[in-house]
């Protein structure tokens, strides 16, 4: 007969404590998500000139990085702590990890210089999850922030892993607004006044739309003759929208010109070029 005493013992002994460390490290990961959040809106929500938009922008990044600082944290001291349930020696372990920590050290230079770019990144709210960033020279959605890295999503749905640590300039392009900043090439026989007048008044019916004007922060304008092109004189517009409407209200308002510079007989220009053979008309050849 095997004697399964002792067994029965240890369980009894050992294994309930095993069991209640996992149900209290359960516990603080299940509190931790669930007050988490509203303890992080509460305190964002006394920061001035954010839009609510922002606000939960910045809530999103936040609770992502702190939970997952949060869950390795519970993990780690769990283990340990099974670990001396079972007589295991923590000591040898925990020197061990910091042998292993000097040798390695060496080597996790780079990601000790990501942790720190990302405690910047994160306490400067440089971006949050959902702006359009352009970092390391990628540009894109940015769909999670953790200490170590970022994680973009670019216009063709390809997803980069950007390490924080090369990130030198953080470009924005959807912090509290966004702006239209396009320019219209019209014909060098254009009257650029009347140019002008009908690009604004586009602007402001854009404006006034029911649908697109709550879009819409600042009504499109003309700011100036931005350039004198080969083909055409190019119309600086500019505008300011809500975050990430910028590339929708510059579509309609582009459909929106082309048809009324049609109906005012406006030129919009393409590439083109004069040939001359022989004596230009201006200039009669000789003799004649």
């Amino acid at each position: 007969m095997v004697d399964w005493t002792p067994v029965i013992d240890w369980l009894l002994e050992h294994g309930t404590r095993i069991l209640i460390i996992l149900v209290v490290g359960a516990g603080l990961w299940f509190t931790l998500k669930k007050f988490l959040p509203p303890l992080v809106r509460r305190t964002l929500v006394r920061t001035r000139g954010e839009t609510k938009e922002a606000i939960k922008k910045r809530t999103d990044t936040l609770f992502s990085v702190v939970l997952g600082a949060g869950r390795l944290v519970i993990t780690i001291v769990v283990i340990f702590m099974i670990l001396s349930e079972l007589d295991v020696p923590i000591a040898p372990a925990l020197a061990g990890f910091g042998i292993a920590g000097v040798a390695i050290g060496f080597g996790a230079q780079y990601m000790i210089k990501d942790l720190i770019a990302g405690i910047f990144i994160i306490l400067e709210n440089q971006y949050r999850v959902g702006d359009w960033v352009m970092v390391a020279d990628i540009s894109g959605l940015v769909e999670e922030v953790h200490l170590r890295k970022t994680v973009l999503r670019d216009f063709d749905g390809t997803v980069h892993h950007v390490p924080n640590g090369e990130i030198r300039v953080a470009s924005n392009y959807t912090r509290k607004f966004s702006r239209i900043n396009l320019n219209i090439s019209v014909a060098y026989d254009t009257d650029l006044d009347h140019a002008m007048d009908v690009i604004n008044r586009v602007g402001d019916e854009l404006a006034e739309d029911e649908r697109w004007g709550k879009l819409i922060k600042g009504a499109p304008h003309a700011l100036r003759v931005d350039n004198l092109g080969d083909s055409g004189i190019d119309i600086k517009i500019l505008g300011n929208v809500n975050p990430m409407q910028q590339w929708a209200v510059m579509g309609e308002l582009r459909l929106r010109l082309k048809k009324a510079f049609d109906a005012e007989g406006i030129e919009i220009p393409w590439p083109h070029t004069k040939v001359y053979f022989g004596n230009s008309p201006e200039q009669p050849a000789a003799g004649k």
